[in-house]
């Protein structure tokens, strides 16, 4: 079986993926508009109508602004907790409420859509609720890590069982430091609740590597605190300090805020 993987946006300005098989697929977040959506699926002759489901991660409006539209137009189901189906619901920018497409998910309480196996799992962030991915097709698992503070025990689990890891990298400390950020916003984002660090989520990749991973991914870069090749450098580096050698033992990517990724198959 063939997998194809596409991030499709990745950033503070919207968040979407698509996993997919050759004859249905599903998406993890759906925070940039529905015609975007379906002029990148569209590029890749992947159609709407073989979208099984969107898989939301939290209520922030970078991962939720087109459910309105996929769920309650195109009759495509929305899955996630309770707590962030609450969220979605009075979020500003969902003018078209959920209701007949809302699906719920128990925490790690893992179900069968198709040939996926999904799992979803507590993160710390400061959503209403928040969780990641872990999905498993065909042999295959996929690691599902958006927004968050820090790696805790749990989410360090399924990371360590993925073969292919989409892992925030969201700013550089100094950067966050020395930039126009309030001291608020600042705080906010260096808490426990808000995100992690290039040299936070290299230090754990470094320190937690597995033979079983193949790709990381490094998500949901800042704009204003963050430069994709300042994010794969600081992770490509901590990976050496360790003999890990990126390209030889495993592949790893800075996605793109704004464009899309190209078209990862895996069999």
């Amino acid at each position: 079986m063939k997998i194809r993987f596409i991030s499709l946006a990745s950033g503070s300005s919207g968040n979407c993926y698509y996993l997919g098989t050759e004859k249905y697929g599903i998406l993890i977040d759906a925070g940039i508009a529905m015609r975007t959506i379906r002029k990148v699926l569209k590029e890749h002759d992947i159609a709407m109508e073989t979208i099984r489901a969107v898989f939301i991660t939290h209520d922030h409006a970078d991962h939720i602004k087109a459910v309105g539209g996929l769920g309650e137009k195109l009759n495509i189901p929305i899955y996630s907790t309770s707590l962030i189906h609450k969220g979605i619901n009075k979020s500003y920018c969902v003018t078209e409420k959920l209701h007949t497409s809302v699906r719920y998910l128990e925490k790690q309480q893992p179900m069968q859509l198709e040939d996926f196996l999904i799992e979803s799992f507590e993160v710390p962030h400061d959503g209403i609720d928040n969780v990641g991915y872990f999905i498993e097709v065909d042999g295959k698992s996929f690691a599902f890590l958006t927004d968050l503070g820090e790696i805790t025990p749990i989410a360090a689990q399924y990371i360590c069982r993925a073969n292919y890891l989409i892992l925030e990298a969201n700013y550089d400390e100094e950067m966050l430091r020395m930039g126009p950020y309030s001291a608020y916003l600042k705080e906010r984002i260096a808490s426990r609740t808000g995100h992690m660090s290039n040299a936070d989520t290299a230090t754990f990749l470094a320190e937690h590597f597995t033979n079983r991973l193949r790709y990381i991914w490094l998500c949901h870069l800042s704009r204003e605190n963050n430069h994709p090749e300042l994010a794969y450098k600081t992770v490509e580096w901590k990976l050496r300090e360790k003999g890990i050698e990126v390209g030889r033992d495993v592949q790893l990517c800075a996605l793109k805020r704004t464009t899309p990724s190209e078209l990862y198959e895996f069999e």
